[in-house]
């Protein structure tokens, strides 16, 4: 065999050793460049989404919440109790007013004249009772003697005891002048803010006309229309949280009570008595919307309750209260009660 021959021969063998040790070196240089940093990145990243997804799903299907929400508060109506011309109006349009505060006066002039007529009448009246007094008592010892007639004697009496129920009223007739010369000046009942203010200076105001209306200050709550299918998780207590639509900031609150009752259509009679009862009846039945008045507790600063303003309302729920605490309240109603005495239950169809 040739030089040459031997040396392929050589090279061939050495090749055929070095084959498995590239291809190991090979495999480890595949398992370095493996990325380690991204794949923890996304496991991190779906942890994350998986941790929030639950809480959006116990934050939005665990806990009653509704955006069907609404601010309330009440309104109170201000109306002259006397007519008059309107000579001051201190309040102006959307100012907030306390309670005592002035918010406009009718000319009193009518009325101080009205008071010193009545004032002039009693003093008349009076003067006269004092003659018919002494005339009386006159006649009485008059008709002792016999001086004068029984006849005569009943005549000074009587006219004694009229003036007597004139001065009584005249009494009624100056307490009725005082009392609407008091009622000129028009005050606020509450702490509020007047609004929508039509009232101007100088306006003629008649007895029972709304001049002024005052949305109370103190009275703020939101009604929540939450699904009928929600109502057994809500009681009285629970914490709500409110967000408004044009407000960032949370208001807290808790639920003040449950609306007993809905409108409902089919029961309004016809002119004939009847009840009025929808023929149509569809497969998919809506849930109603009950009222849950929530009562507020805070407001951020710089949150301006209006009512009529649109919420969104989630009740926290919190443990149900025992069953023995149901008897506090008084007797409840069968409905309240359901079927418990029987043993009995109501299907739902």
């Amino acid at each position: 065999m040739s030089s040459v021959q031997l040396r392929s021969e050589h090279a061939r063998q050495s090749d055929g050793r070095d084959v498995p040790r590239r291809i190991a070196s090979e495999r480890d240089n595949v398992k370095s460049s493996i990325p380690v940093v991204p794949i923890l990145v996304t496991l991190g990243t779906v942890a994350v989404a998986a941790l929030l997804a639950w809480a959006m799903w116990g934050a939005y299907m665990g806990s009653p919440w509704t955006r069907d929400g609404t601010v309330r508060a009440y309104v109170v109506t201000m109306a002259p109790e006397v007519a008059g011309r309107i000579v001051r109006l201190p309040a102006g349009d959307n100012q907030l007013v306390h309670k005592g505060d002035v918010l406009f006066e009718i000319d009193p002039a009518d009325y101080r004249i009205a008071l010193q007529s009545a004032q002039a009448q009693a003093q008349r009246d009076a003067a006269a009772l004092d003659y018919a007094r002494a005339n009386e008592g006159r006649q009485a010892t008059l008709e002792g003697e016999g001086w004068v007639s029984k006849n005569i004697f009943q005549q000074s009496a009587s006219a004694m005891h009229q003036l007597e129920a004139a001065v009584a009223v005249d009494k009624a007739a100056i307490a009725k002048a005082e009392l609407d010369l008091s009622r000129v000046v028009v005050r606020s009942p509450v702490n509020g803010y007047v609004t929508n203010l039509l009232a101007q200076l100088g306006d003629y105001a008649n007895v029972g006309q709304r001049l002024i209306s005052l949305v109370d200050s103190d009275s703020f709550w939101i009604d929540g229309y939450f699904e009928e299918t929600n109502l057994e998780k809500i009681h009285d207590g629970d914490p709500a949280t409110i967000k408004l639509m044009g407000y960032s900031q949370l208001i807290r609150g808790h639920v003040g009570g449950v609306a007993r009752g809905i409108n409902i259509p089919n029961v309004q009679p016809d002119a004939a008595g009847l009840a009025t009862v929808n023929p149509i009846f569809t497969w998919v039945r809506l849930a109603q919307r009950v009222p849950v008045r929530i009562r507020v507790d805070q407001v951020p600063d710089g949150v301006r309750l209006v009512a009529g303003m649109t919420a969104t309302v989630r009740i926290d729920l919190r443990p149900a209260p025992p069953s023995s605490m149901a008897g506090k309240s008084g007797a409840l109603s069968q409905h309240d009660r359901g079927n418990s005495s029987s043993g009995e239950s109501i299907p739902v169809k």
